[in-house]
């Protein structure tokens, strides 16, 4: 391709300690002026890839070429014209915003008035003027983003390397950092973006999608859309529980995928499957992500090997969760006020709002890290701050950002975890065995926690939390960046836990997952501002101009409005 700014061909890469072949006899090109979407499932080779082309990588064999540059021969060239946002947060936390601004235009070699304007400018596109002197530890996930989006830019790339940068990020800030990298595109620069939100990878402009190292697919998302076209379903109208139903319809030979969506089900049959019958289904278009679990032979249906290990909870009718006038005060700055909610056993109780809007906070306060200033937070009746061991017991806690020990091996974590909870001899056995087999952790028992690939880091933290078989499970952002492979395997062990009378509380920023929950809190400027179902709260978005809102379309809505009082 004449006007391709990366070149790849016949590319391989190959890990020692384990081996492992990250990328197979790859050939692609990528042409100028483009946003491309990079897609996969975890350990598919994406990072990877973004780091070969950086010239941060060697590769095995073959060969890359970034503006007619070689990544092996020229990566210093290369480095001089590209920018890199990688996947973790690269910047310094204990600098300022300006001071990441700073060094980074010295590493760029921005000086003089070219560095002032560079400045001017790029604190202006990321809105982040007023926070030059904020330590970048203290930002929100969203300015995070934003601000490591700014250090990219220092220096106008030809090529910007986006590895997943809207991970962790709410919809406000997730649709900013779109408009931002699409203003990028009207000044002719060629932007890859990694994701794991195939919503995103739809609205790119080409998609390569990437499968254990191998290229699968690439062109545009539209055109790889229709091969799901005709066997994606919505049923509605559904009498008793939707969980049950689903359940019941996974076993189906002939259906591929389903997902809990508000009221309704979302269904994928294989191809040639006629309708289920017993059930109102109706005929929807066909999405990207129904496509991609289409491409990798549909999702692992709905039976959770946890959930069939789990006790049944007794329902004697108290609340598993009630906070009362929950308030969390700073200094002079008010992070949560007054916050009032009482979670139903077998509920799946969702806590949304923006980043930096107080929702961590109250998660925390309501499973007893952290402690209210005013107010009281109790699980089954027990206290967390006068009685914090009894009502400790009845949790499992899964944390935002990996908290295991990462310098020790994930059969030391599971060793750990089960002695906090006071498990000994057989059980203690029985429950790391059970553990282990569940999340299929048998071949990384002796690897360290740190190095997992993601989507195992996370299993190995929700099988840590389920040690004790707890009857209430406090999920912080569970799949935050994992592909829609594991986010479907993590909610068939919550959804199967329900049905055991497990309560769960979870925050997330993808609203897709945010369907799956019974009920939804939005906490915005420290505040509970609406509290109902995704379905009640979607027909609050409708609009002539928007008749079939979706549940983000209902978060920024509700956004606007409170910001209008």
């Amino acid at each position: 391709m004449e006007d391709a700014i990366v070149q790849i061909q016949g590319l391989s890469k190959v890990f020692s300690k384990p081996t492992t072949t990250a990328i197979k006899n790859l050939d692609i090109a990528i042409p100028k002026g483009k946003m491309v979407g990079l897609i996969g499932p975890d350990g598919s080779g994406k990072t990877t890839l973004l780091r070969l082309i950086a010239g941060l990588l060697t590769p095995t064999n073959g060969a890359i070429s970034v503006g007619g540059y070689d990544t092996m021969k020229d990566a210093e060239i290369i480095r001089y014209f590209i920018g890199y946002m990688p996947q973790k947060f690269g910047l310094y936390e204990d600098l300022t915003v300006q001071q990441n601004l700073n060094l980074y235009a010295a590493l760029r070699n921005v000086v003089g008035e070219e560095r002032e304007q560079a400045f001017e400018k790029l604190l202006e596109f990321t809105s982040l003027k007023p926070f030059t002197k904020r330590l970048a530890k203290n930002l929100s996930g969203g300015m995070k983003q934003k601000l490591g989006l700014g250090c990219a830019l220092i220096k106008k790339p030809e090529l910007l390397l986006l590895d997943e940068p809207s991970v962790g990020v709410d919809p406000l800030s997730r649709r900013d950092l779109w408009k931002m990298v699409e203003e990028l595109l009207g000044d002719g620069i060629t932007v890859i973006w990694s994701t794991a939100y195939l919503d995103e990878a739809e609205q790119c402009e080409s998609a390569y999608l990437l499968k254990e190292g191998e290229l699968v697919y690439s062109g545009d998302p539209k055109e790889f859309t229709v091969r799901a076209k005709g066997r994606v379903y919505s049923v509605t109208n559904i009498e008793g529980d939707r969980r049950e139903l689903l359940f019941e319809i996974s076993k189906n030979p002939d259906v591929l995928d389903g997902v809990i969506q508000g009221e309704d089900l979302r269904i994928l049959l294989k191809e040639g499957a006629h309708p289920i019958e017993d059930v109102q289904m109706n005929l929807v278009p066909p999405r990207f992500e129904d496509a991609f679990i289409d491409s990798l032979g549909g999702s692992q249906g709905s039976v959770s090997k946890l959930a069939e290990k789990a006790p049944v909870v007794d329902r004697n009718g108290v609340a598993p969760i009630v906070a009362k006038d929950l308030t969390k005060i700073f200094g002079d700055y008010t992070a949560v006020d007054s916050i009032n909610i009482e979670v139903k056993q077998g509920e799946v109780f969702g806590l949304l709002g923006p980043n930096g809007a107080g929702k961590t906070t109250t998660f925390k306060m309501l499973c007893g890290l952290l402690k209210p200033t005013h107010g009281t937070a109790h699980v089954f009746d027990l206290d967390l701050q006068s009685a914090p061991s009894a009502a400790r017991s009845k949790i499992g806690y899964m944390a935002q950002k990996f908290s295991l020990y990462g310098n020790l091996s994930v059969k030391q974590n599971l060793d750990f975890f089960a002695g906090i909870y006071e498990l000994e001899n057989q059980k203690k056995k029985t429950a790391i065995e059970q553990m282990i087999e569940t999340f299929g952790l048998e071949e990384y028992l002796g690897v360290s926690a740190e190095t997992l690939p993601l989507g195992y880091k996370q299993r190995l933290s929700l099988a840590c939390a389920n040690m004790h078989h707890p009857p209430v499970l406090f999920l912080d952002e569970p799949t935050s960046g994992v592909d829609p492979l594991t986010r479907r395997e993590f909610w068939n062990h919550i959804n199967g836990l329900v049905r055991k009378g497990v309560t769960i509380m979870v925050t997330t920023h993808f609203m897709e997952e945010a369907e799956y929950c019974d009920r939804i809190a939005l906490i915005y400027q420290g505040k509970m501002v609406k509290l109902d179902t995704p379905a009640a709260l979607k027909k609050d978005a409708y609009s002539e101009k928007n008749p079939n809102p979706t549940l983000e379309d209902a978060f920024i809505h509700m956004i606007e409005e409170y910001d209008k009082k």
